[in-house]
């Protein structure tokens, strides 16, 4: 019933690109809001993309104009698209989903966790 399983993860050189996939079940697809997260050595886990039941979106400044958070409505799938990847992004992705917030957690406040997926990203 709760399932959330990241899929995507692995390394990449500094420029490229990489497309992260969660999978959910129908009780995770359900919930008002969706979100990817990722957690650096050393640093607490962020936000970094949300995506509300309408399809409105919000981005961390530190990704803006280069991660696209999406889903697949048919599929239930959320993915999220990273470009211009830089150094910095090395860390463990992990996909959420939880209950809108007009004002928290980039308006979605996350409730349930994937295990995650590390993304390398080296020169």
């Amino acid at each position: 019933q709760e399932q959330l399983v990241e899929s995507g993860g692995g390394s990449v050189q500094t420029g490229g690109s990489l497309t992260l996939s969660c999978e959910t079940s129908d009780y995770m697809w359900n919930r008002s809001c969706m979100a990817w997260l990722r957690q650096a050595p050393g640093k607490d886990r962020e936000a970094i993309a949300t995506i509300k039941r309408d399809g409105v979106t919000k981005y961390a400044d530190a990704v803006k104009g280069r991660f696209t958070i999406s889903k697949d409505s048919d599929k239930n799938i959320l993915y999220l698209q990273m470009t211009s990847l830089k150094s910095e992004d090395t860390a463990v992705y992990y996909c959420a989903a939880g209950r809108q917030h007009p004002a928290l957690g980039m308006g979605c406040i996350r409730d349930y966790f994937g295990q995650g997926t590390q993304v390398t990203v080296s020169s």
